[in-house]
């Protein structure tokens, strides 16, 4: 009697499975165990294994037993597993990585009986996703010390312009000019890369006339178009700590100007102590 009810259930997810993904072409149904719990479960189950057109999971809460549906032309059995297992659900193909999995809420806690000490075959596929969940955090902490140094940069010669200090504001021109000059776009994200292509050239070319010249008004004059380079890139990158984008209105004969700050205190960098609270701050990133 459970095996007909077990089987009426996997009927049922297959029936909506295809009502609701009949598009997928060149389709293939299998049935898979994934651990799970509860509703947020199910949800967080699915959202990580359907992709339109290509995949579709169908989750069951009572049996453990899911129907994925996929286009074998782009895409198989072990990404879509392997994707759920990344969201914190162990299954037939793969384990979880315990971070993951111990940051599920309390309510999503299932009993792990996929023992890695017991199943040889799903300790070495555990190891295989949390070396490849390791290298994701490996790259997310390349790009973001990448990014880390432009940002720096660019903020070292906002406080020589604060304190109108032409020299320093060039030293420090020179510096960003090294570290644009560095940067490895293959360890940007593809958004990231997107707005590098755009902006690199420019930023390659304020900062090295920036570094050329004694001028403080030249120098803040390629601060201003600087500043316009810069805002795209940290609006793209998510640096993960506050960044002001402040704007001054009475600079360039009214025309105004902004720049990025890590503070909110204003600190006017195109007027210095002539105007050193002149301004707002319009807008914060993170």
């Amino acid at each position: 009697m459970k095996s007909i009810v077990k089987m009426f259930i996997i009927v049922s997810i297959f029936l909506s499975s295809v009502t609701n993904y009949g598009q997928i072409k060149n389709e293939i149904t299998e049935s898979v165990k994934i651990y799970g719990k509860c509703d947020i479960c199910k949800n967080k189950i699915e959202q990580a294994g359907n992709k339109k057109k290509t995949a579709s999971v169908r989750w069951d809460q009572k049996s453990q037993m899911a129907v994925i549906s996929y286009d074998k032309t782009k895409t198989n059995r072990e990404k879509i597993l392997k994707r759920i297992a990344l969201a914190g659900y162990d299954n037939e193909a793969f384990l979880a990585p315990d971070d993951i999995y111990n940051k599920l809420p309390e309510c999503c806690h299932y009993e792990r009986e996929l023992k890695p000490l017991t199943m040889e075959t799903k300790r070495h596929e555990s190891m295989t996703i949390n070396a490849h969940h390791g290298n994701e955090k490996n790259n997310k902490k390349s790009e973001d010390a990448i990014i880390q140094k432009i940002l720096n940069s660019y903020f070292d010669i906002k406080d020589a312009l604060v304190k109108t200090d032409a020299t320093s504001a060039g030293k420090k021109a020179a510096d960003l000019n090294t570290v644009v000059k560095a940067v490895d776009r293959s360890k940007l994200n593809t958004t990231e890369q997107n707005v590098w292509s755009k902006i690199s050239n420019n930023v390659t070319t304020y900062s090295e006339n920036m570094a050329k010249t004694k001028d403080i008004n030249k120098q803040r004059e390629l601060f201003a178009l600087l500043s316009i380079e810069i805002y795209q890139l940290a609006k793209a990158a998510k640096s993960g700590f506050p960044i002001y984008y402040q704007h001054c209105p009475m600079y360039n004969s009214g025309k105004g100007a902004d720049w990025l700050s890590k503070e909110s205190t204003i600190k006017n960098p195109y007027y210095g102590s002539k105007m050193m609270n002149c301004g707002s701050t319009t807008e914060t990133l993170n």
